[in-house]
């Protein structure tokens, strides 16, 4: 009888233990979310080609943008069809009005970080609490503040392969929720300088990721939104 109840002390306490570092492996990785934004994935390293303070556009003239697919008209595309080409196709709506997706050019590859990473993002210049528009049909996987980011919204395309990410909000627009399915257009949020933006220019950092196959949202592979909006992949 002694030899049972000491055996079952040991799986007991083996649980505990497991349990305990499973919780602290959880508060690491939320921590460091928070403290640096989305996990970025491996990517070749390319030459410092800009200088390493953000370089952010200015909003320019109404850009009319082309109509919204049906919700039900996504589907998988051939395998051999990239990414860029995908979303160029589908038409996705300018995040921000009277903007010129023009100047976004090469954003993407602007060196940050003292010259350490690229940007893999867009900055857009737009007067504070400026609406932000959800670029597509699909649905809020999360609201995240972090201290890189700010107010973050993460926004999952209606197949669940790509994630649109909005950052350094201002605020979120009244009913936003986690879960919530949105359509093409909706306001999401508004243009603030939340996070590590400066104070004095407020703005929208946007990017888009590819997810991997464990759709987590801040898991995925950067796509350049600029050939995305101009259909420069077409």
């Amino acid at each position: 009888m002694r030899k049972r109840r000491l055996g079952a002390g040991r799986v007991s306490g083996s649980v505990i233990a497991a349990l305990i570092i499973g919780c602290c492996v959880g508060a690491l990785a939320d921590w460091q979310l928070r403290e640096n934004g989305p996990p970025r994935p491996v990517r070749p390293a390319a030459p410092a080609i800009a200088p390493s303070e953000p370089v952010i556009t200015q909003a320019g003239p109404a850009r009319p943008s082309p109509p919204p697919p049906a919700a039900d008209s996504i589907s998988l595309p051939p395998l051999d069809v990239p990414p860029i080409e995908e979303l160029a196709r589908r038409g996705l709506r300018l995040p921000i009005d009277s903007m010129d997706p023009e100047p976004l050019k090469g954003a993407f590859e602007q060196r940050r970080g003292g010259g350490t990473r690229a940007h893999e993002a867009v900055d857009i210049l737009a007067p504070r609490n400026t609406p932000v528009h959800a670029v597509e049909n699909g649905t809020i996987v999360k609201l995240f503040l972090s201290k890189a980011g700010g107010k973050t919204i993460y926004q999952f395309d209606p197949s669940g392969r790509f994630c649109y990410y909005y950052a350094h909000l201002e605020r979120y627009a009244d009913g936003i929720r986690e879960g919530q399915s949105v359509s093409r257009s909706d306001v999401i949020g508004y243009v603030g300088t939340s996070g590590n933006a400066p104070p004095n220019t407020p703005h929208l950092h946007f990017a888009i990721f590819q997810l991997t196959s464990a759709h987590h949202w801040w898991q995925g592979t950067p796509i350049d939104p600029y050939p995305v909006f101009t259909g420069a992949a077409r």
